[in-house]
This record gives C-alpha cells, sequence and structure tokens, in this order.
C-alpha cells in the first residue's frame, strides 16, 4: 500500500522530519512560494506548517485530499481553521511544547526589566563601569498579577511562587480549582488585579476579546511603577498606552517578547532603557524545537492513521491523561450512535444526552461528537468525522441537547444516555464499559441487557413463552453461523422479549428472513454491525 504523504512548507527540528519519514512520504520544502503550493497541494494528505503558511478558503478548495493540517507552534492566526472545519479537516497544533520555554523566557524577561540587565550589559560594553543609573528591585515579597491562568501561566505562577511573591490570578474561564492548585489568589476582575500589582504578565491568546486588553484605561488603575512583562502576543498590551505610561514613569519597566507589528523594527519602545526587548524568542529553545517536531509529527501520523488526537484545535482539547481515560467512552458512543439508522428509517429531530458518574469530571464534548458521527455515518453523502459532526447535524436541523448526572441511576458507575427522537419515532439506549472496558449496550427502549457493541448483533422481538429461542439459535446453526453470546431481555413476564444475539459470521437476508419467519418471532430480525 502506498504511504500517504505530506508536506512540509516550514522548518520543523530534524527528529520531527525523521519520525515522519518512518511512516509517511515526506516533502519537506521549506519556503515554497504560495503559486507553488496551491499548484501541488491535491497531491498531500497532511500539510505542516508554522506561521507563515496561509491555510485558507482558496487553499483547502485545492486540497482534495487533505486530511490534517499540522502546526508546528501554538499560534494560528494563519490557519482558518472553520474553514478546516467545514471540510472535515483536521487542525492540530503543539501548545504544550514550548510551555516551558515560554515560562523560563517570561522569568527571564521579568528579572532584566527589574534589575536593568540589558542595559547595564550594554551600558558596561561601551567601556563604562558604573552602578548608579542600574539600580533595581527585588521580587521578594511583591505581587505578581498573571493575566491568563492556562498553561503557561500557571507554570509562570509556580516559578513566582518561588521568588516567596503573592500571586494573583484574572482568567474567567479558569474553574476555581485551578487557581487553588497553583497558590494563586482569583480577582474577579481585570480591573482589581491591576489596582493590586506590583508586576503583570500576560498569558492569554490573541482575539477580539484581548487584544489592547491592557489599554489607557487599565494602565491608569495601576500603581505608580508598575512593571509589565508581554511574552504571550503582541498587542495583548496596546503599545501606545504601554508607551504613554513609559514616558510618564506609570510603567517603570518593560520586558517584552512579543509586537503588535513584527518584524519589530525601529519601534518606539526601544527608547527606553528600562524596556528589555527579544525577537519572539519564547519558544526558541533547543529543547522546545525538537518538542515542536516531534510532537507535530505524532500529531499528524496520529490523524492518518485515525485515532483521536490530543492537541486538535476543532476539536475540544484535552490532556493525554484524560484522552486515555476516556478513548474508551469515545468508541462506546460511536457505536451507540450508530444504531439508531441501523433500525429507524426516519430523520432525526432531536438528540438528547446524558452523561452520569464520575465520567463528568471530564471534558464530554468530544462523546456528543462521536455520538454524532456515529449516527450521521450511514446517511451521509460527504465524509463525516470527527471534526465536522457537529456542523453536519447543524445543517440537518437536529437538535442536540446535553445534560450531566453526578451520579448514575443505575448499577453502572458511569453511563451514557441517549434519546433519538423525531415525529413518532424514537430510540432510547444507554451504554457503559465492561470490565474489560469494552463497549456494551445496557438498556434499549427499556429493556435491560448487557449487550457486546463488537462485531455483527442480531436484534429481534419475540414473544416470551417456551419454543421460541430453541428453534431460533438451532436455525442459526443450520445455516452456519455460530453465536458469541446472547442476551435475553423482558420488561413483563410472558408478554414481548428482546434478543441481542452476537455472531461470528455476518448473516445474510436470507437467513434473516428464515428467523423472521419463526412461530413466536414478532418482526424481522435487525442486523447491527459495530
Amino acid at each position: 500500500m502506498d504511504k500517504k504523504k505530506v508536506i512540509v512548507s516550514e522548518r520543523i527540528a530534524e527528529e520531527g522530519i525523521t519520525l515522519l519519514k518512518k511512516y509517511l512520504e515526506v516533502d519537506y520544502r521549506e519556503g515554497i512560494s504560495r503559486e507553488e503550493l496551491l499548484a501541488i497541494i491535491d497531491q498531500y494528505d497532511a500539510l505542516i506548517v508554522r506561521s507563515v503558511t496561509k491555510v485558507d478558503e482558496e487553499l483547502l478548495q485545492k486540497a482534495s485530499r487533505l486530511k490534517v493540517v499540522g502546526r508546528a507552534g501554538n499560534g494560528i492566526d494563519n490557519i482558518n481553521v472553520d474553514v478546516c472545519t467545514r471540510h472535515g479537516i483536521l487542525v492540530a497544533n503543539t501548545p504544550d511544547s514550548n510551555t516551558i520555554s515560554a515560562a523560563e523566557q517570561t522569568i527571564s524577561l521579568l528579572l532584566s526589566s527589574c534589575r536593568n540587565t540589558a542595559w547595564a550589559n550594554s551600558y558596561l560594553k561601551r567601556g563604562t563601569w558604573d552602578r548608579k543609573p542600574f539600580r533595581g528591585i527585588e521580587l521578594y515579597g511583591k505581587t505578581a498579577g498573571i493575566v491568563g491562568l492556562g498553561r503557561i501561566g500557571s507554570m509562570v505562577a509556580t516559578r513566582l511562587k518561588a521568588f516567596n511573591m503573592k500571586v494573583i490570578a484574572y482568567d474567567p474561564y479558569i474553574s476555581d480549582q485551578r487557581f487553588t492548585r497553583y497558590g494563586t489568589e482569583k480577582k474577579a476582575t481585570l480591573e482589581e488585579l491591576m489596582q493590586e500589582a506590583d508586576f503583570i504578565t500576560v498569558h492569554t491568546p490573541r482575539n477580539e476579546e484581548t487584544m489592547h486588553m491592557i489599554d489607557e484605561k487599565m494602565l491608569s488603575l495601576a500603581k505608580n511603577g508598575v512593571r509589565v512583562v508581554n511574552c504571550a502576543r503582541g498587542g495583548i498590551i496596546k503599545e501606545t498606552a504601554l508607551l504613554a505610561a513609559l514616558k510618564s514613569g506609570k510603567v517603570a519597566s518593560a520586558g517584552l517578547d512579543v509586537f503588535e507589528k513584527e518584524p519589530a523594527i525601529n519601534n518606539p519602545l526601544f527608547e527606553f532603557n528600562q524596556v528589555v526587548g527579544t525577537p519572539h524568542l519564547g519558544a526558541d529553545t533547543f529543547e522546545a524545537q525538537k518538542r515542536v517536531g516531534e510532537n507535530i509529527a505524532e500529531q499528524v501520523i496520529m490523524a492518518l492513521k485515525g485515532d483521536i488526537v490530543p492537541n486538535v484545535v476543532n476539536l475540544p482539547t484535552m490532556l493525554t491523561e484524560e484522552l486515555q481515560y476516556l478513548k474508551p467512552y469515545i468508541t462506546l458512543a460511536e457505536k451507540m450512535g450508530s444504531i439508531y439508522y441501523q433500525t429507524e428509517k426516519a430523520p432525526v429531530g432531536q438528540i438528547e444526552l446524558t452523561y452520569s458518574g464520575p465520567i463528568t469530571r471530564n471534558e464530554t464534548e468530544i462523546l456528543t461528537i462521536a455520538f454524532l458521527k456515529g449516527l450521521l455515518h450511514p446517511v451521509m453523502d460527504e465524509k463525516v468525522n470527527y471534526i465536522n459532526a457537529r456542523l453536519m447535524a447543524e445543517d440537518r436541523e437536529i437538535k442536540v441537547y446535553e445534560r450531566k448526572e453526578e451520579q448514575s441511576p443505575k448499577r453502572y458507575k458511569n453511563l451514557i444516555t441517549a434519546r433519538v427522537k423525531n415525529n413518532g419515532h424514537q430510540l432510547d439506549v444507554a451504554g457503559t464499559l465492561s470490565r474489560a472496558r469494552q463497549p456494551l449496550l445496557v438498556e434499549i427502549n427499556g429493556y435491560e441487557t448487557e449487550a457486546n457493541l463488537e462485531g455483527y448483533v442480531i436484534m429481534v422481538e419475540n414473544q416470551d413463552r417456551p419454543r421460541v429461542i430453541g428453534p431460533f439459535t438451532t436455525a442459526l446453526g443450520d445455516k452456519g453461523v455460530n453465536i458469541a453470546s446472547m442476551k435475553v431481555a423482558r420488561k413483563v413476564k410472558g408478554e414481548t422479549a428482546i434478543m441481542l444475539v452476537n455472531i461470528d459470521n455476518q448473516a445474510n437476508d436470507e437467513v434473516l428472513e428464515r428467523l423472521g419467519a419463526i412461530d413466536g418471532i414478532l418482526n424481522r430480525p435487525r442486523l447491527l454491525k459495530f
């Protein structure tokens, strides 16, 4: 079988290229022109970029084979994620690979600006020995304000605590538990943080909400002599506002690794000796670049194999441990979703999903997406995958409702319950994992069972009386169909029961017709495939 092909349009570490070559055909085209990339992109299954290559509608219209775009780094400003999602193309990045390097660069700039290190170095090398202009301040006992307590912000918090600083933080999207975990005092508003902090460092993405988040108004609330650091994205701290605050003395020093316009040449902020600037070096360490290259290679390989990828931008992001825990539940949800169109021919109008038990402590959105993927796959002409499943459901005007319960209502520790309905048609299913962490159907339309969702399963309703199950299983044996396992369930004794029969080989239409003609069998059996 031919290897799948990946094109790498910008520089990544050699370790990443080596890893890619083990599994894929690699075309390394660092610096390829836009025109040339447009001409050949239809030949590739994957594209790896950094920050220069534009992945937009024009490119994706030509990328007929493309399944994944890998961003070797964190920011995705050059990738139109919405268009990728519409095309069913996975977008993955490497947010954790440069976390340590970015956090250390933050501390480096903070210390350098507080102690005038860069200014003193330049002064000394010009031939002057004089300590007087460079008297700095200590971090000990001061208050550090962190804006954004995500991966990098929390790592900065742990390092600042080592200096015996009081650490406060503002992040409206982070749980209270995370503030507690990293020993930071939560501030309800950015204004509160600005008023209390001696040092301010920002660690948020750049978007409409955060662009110029710290502007003239915010800086006016800060203490006189406040010191600021930005190793996140240029523009989060408004440069014109920072310039005015430096001139007035409101801001005593600044450490900047990023700028509103890059490359930053002749930036007026460089006129100030108390400003320490670096040319976007946050992720530029040997260790970080090696991790970035290897990480994006691993993710592209996983994506092309059809595995779940941890750092997918157009899917809920999960930690590796969380993904490993949820993986079998993702499989369970997808198989549960696939049952509806194998039993009903009516369109779906509404889906109600309930997640019960300790599973709810995790991000369950991926489970909903998996259920939708399983549901829509049999009836969609277009490819449906984890990336575009929710969009496909929206396009078909399927309403999706989700609910979480801390305690499972049944004897199972964790439970996924689904109700699929539309105009008189309804399917109720519930599932969990077996002790071997295999998908298990534990209820269907009110019948309690424990059927394995593997391979082929015959499902049929029957009269709850003697001399029905025996002839049914005998008929299967007569046709050379081996039974792997079998579950029979009823609601009321002597009325209607349901059989779920796992079989080793597929039963054809002739077999199903014969089974349906057996006395006591109430309908034509349905063959479910998982």
